[in-house]
């Protein structure tokens, strides 16, 4: 809005010549949501207590989560909407793709309410039926995957490029649609896989956006690009001012998602969060870097599968408990230890994913 409401008159105001460089506008939209969500968070908080939208917690987990039933749910709600503030405040909403990514991003969000809505408000535990997500979840990446394939990103569209490669491995064609979809869905059920403790999820989102908030930055300046020998793709530098208003937003959720946390951000945040992260991967041909960037998320989602085909065959259980940092807990470890060691973690994968863009 700001983009196309005070720009144009920077021949007359030369100040406003500084709204037309991405890096101010992603300084400004971090700055905004996270002052926003810092101010609105209590008000937020009491609105959820009085529409009655509590956590239900599971039964068979760690006795020391018991005491969290009734934390007021559906943060995502809070997320996305201080993320769309922001975005429509300083983002160029003439970049499609980052507008792909945001609206696909708010309909995961969407699939993520009626999730939580039917668990706290309906009483109903399971939420939405598996298929009925799973199907949700694959049209909107359908959705977003041939937008982008009709829309296009440059030269490198539909090219596969392996972390620490410097040259494209292959050019998948229309196929490269089938690997979008798989990589937002996959993701986004990672992350809600995540979302088990107080500040995990959020905190590992925080440091995914922002190395990819960089990366998308460094691929959107063609002289930064061609030093670095990494596929240039005009204008995607634009998605980082919304992965900067993501960030700052997150950041702000953190505040209150911080242990022992006054609110969760429910599967509203966490499958939108981990879209959102997938869509964002693509546009920068990092697809296969967010297995090591992504990798805490990788390893929750293996743990979980590596449960139920480990039972299914021996009737035993490979982990005490899934998804994995459940298992930690149950050895011992601390809340926070779990989160702040996955963390720590989590920031060491996204140093070795920032160091492949200058290795060979």
């Amino acid at each position: 809005m700001l983009y196309w409401g005070l720009y144009p008159f920077k021949d007359y105001f030369s100040l406003l010549n500084v709204i037309g460089y991405v890096s101010f506008r992603m300084v400004f939209a971090a700055l905004t949501s996270l002052l926003l969500a810092y101010f609105l968070g209590p008000w937020f908080i009491r609105f959820l207590k009085k529409i009655n939208l509590k956590e239900e917690i599971r039964d068979d987990g760690p006795s020391s989560h018991f005491p969290k039933a009734g934390t007021p749910t559906m943060g995502g709600l809070f997320i996305m909407a201080i993320t769309s503030v922001s975005y429509i405040l300083w983002g160029n909403l003439s970049h499609l793709p980052g507008v792909l990514v945001w609206t696909i991003g708010l309909a995961l969000s969407f699939l993520g309410f009626m999730d939580d809505y039917t668990k706290t408000i309906k009483k109903d535990k399971k939420g939405v039926r598996p298929r009925v997500k799973l199907l949700f979840q694959f049209l909107a990446a359908t959705l977003f995957s041939l937008g982008i394939y009709h829309l296009g990103m440059g030269e490198h569209t539909t090219q596969l490029y392996l972390p620490f490669i410097k040259e494209p491995l292959l050019d998948l064609g229309i196929f490269s649609v089938f690997l979008w979809v798989l990589v937002v869905v996959s993701t986004s059920n990672a992350v809600n896989l995540t979302d088990g403790l107080d500040g995990l999820a959020i905190g590992l989102s925080i440091v995914v956006t922002t190395t990819l908030g960089i990366i998308a930055y460094l691929s959107g300046v063609k002289q930064i690009a061609t030093h670095l020998l990494i596929p240039y793709i005009p204008e995607v530098n634009e998605l980082s001012v919304y992965l900067s208003a993501l960030t700052g937003a997150g950041i702000g959720f953190l505040w209150y998602n911080s242990h022992p946390a006054e609110m969760f951000m429910g599967d509203t945040g966490s499958l939108a969060l981990g879209g959102i992260i997938g869509m964002s991967a693509i546009l920068i041909k990092r697809e296969f870097l967010l297995l090591i960037l992504g990798g805490i998320f990788v390893f929750e989602a293996l743990s979980v599968i590596i449960q139920v085909a480990y039972f299914k065959s021996t009737k035993k259980r490979f982990f005490r408990m899934a998804p994995v940092h459940h298992h930690f807990e149950l050895k011992g470890w601390h809340e926070n230890k779990v989160v702040t060691r996955f963390w720590i973690m989590g920031i060491l994968l996204a140093l070795i994913s920032i160091s492949s863009l200058k290795i060979i």
